[in-house]
């Protein structure tokens, strides 16, 4: 191929499409937001993230993954107290999503990952990628960057000094050390200061929250109700270092799922019904494909 980064689908011509669609490989699709991230970091940190991650994996792997430019817009309505923040509504959020993942299917890539940067996408990516699942004959996973970091748990002890929870919620010391690495000079390094999430003072059993984990019953309102600044963390315990350290890590990390992922056949599904529905399946949107192999929905 002629471009210097042959993993970049947007670079790619039709033809080029067509070889990477028959050497099975593995599309990567990531996904952010524009959002406050307080008074020290740009609004585009859940971009920049997941695709610093998914080109620093994709340097590892060049012949098994294809990265998609990223979608930048995604579902923040809770953070609209805060300047610049854009919302997309989540009904056409999913859409959006379901129409690259189903394009994506039509032209015949068959594995299909959504990694996402911004944690309020996540219930909403989950949907989508179980509908894609359902309604083509592709398979879909979507995995947040982060959550990445924690699989190898010695890693992450060697890596994190902020409190549990609540110390790398949202602009706090993971965010700020990542976005360090990929964008330093565009870090207001003169504005960081840490943030404190009101309602995890309460020491709580049930309400807690961590951009690593979360209590068993979350309360997400609006973010200026438990922020006057939008950091939610400490980010002055962020290095450079330490974001190199969480990037390469969460790029090793998503390797590994990209090689499992594409090396593993779908399992074919099965039909138990006897006799045989006489009708097709009563979805909500679309249908999914037919038994006779019309897998475009």
């Amino acid at each position: 191929m002629s471009t210097r980064e042959p993993w970049r689908y947007e670079k790619l011509t039709w033809p080029e499409i067509n070889l990477a669609v028959q050497a099975k490989k593995v599309v990567v699709v990531p996904i952010g937001s524009i959002e406050q991230h307080g008074p020290h970091l740009p609004l585009d940190v859940d971009v920049v993230c997941p695709v610093g991650v998914a080109h620093h994996a994709a340097r590892l792997t060049p012949d098994r993954v294809l990265v998609m430019p990223p979608i930048v817009h995604g579902y923040t309505a809770h953070v609209m107290d805060f300047p610049g923040t854009i919302n997309i509504h989540y009904d056409h959020f999913i859409r959006m999503v379901m129409d690259v993942g189903k394009s994506l299917a039509y032209h015949g890539f068959k594995k299909i990952i959504l990694l996402n940067g911004h944690g309020s996408n996540w219930p909403n990516l989950d949907l989508a990628s179980r509908r894609i699942n359902l309604e083509t004959d592709a398979e879909c996973s979507a995995v947040c960057w982060w959550s990445l970091i924690t699989i190898d748990q010695e890693f992450y002890k060697s890596w994190r000094e902020s409190k549990f929870p609540g110390g790398c919620s949202h602009a706090g010391e993971l965010e700020t050390s990542a976005y360090l690495y990929l964008d330093e000079e565009n870090v207001r390094k003169d504005k960081i200061a840490d943030g404190e999430i009101e309602y995890n003072k309460a020491e709580s059993d049930f309400l807690w929250t961590d951009l690593m984990a979360a209590g068993p019953a979350p309360v997400t309102s609006w973010t200026a109700s438990y922020s006057d600044t939008g950091v939610l963390g400490h980010a002055t315990l962020a290095t450079r270092e330490k974001g190199k350290r969480a990037v390469m890590e969460s790029a090793r990390q998503l390797v590994r799922w990209i090689e499992e992922f594409g090396s593993t056949p779908k399992p074919p599904r099965g039909d138990h019904h006897d006799p045989k529905p006489t009708i097709t399946m009563p979805w909500n949107q679309s249908e999914p494909p037919t038994r006779s192999g019309d897998v475009h929905g």
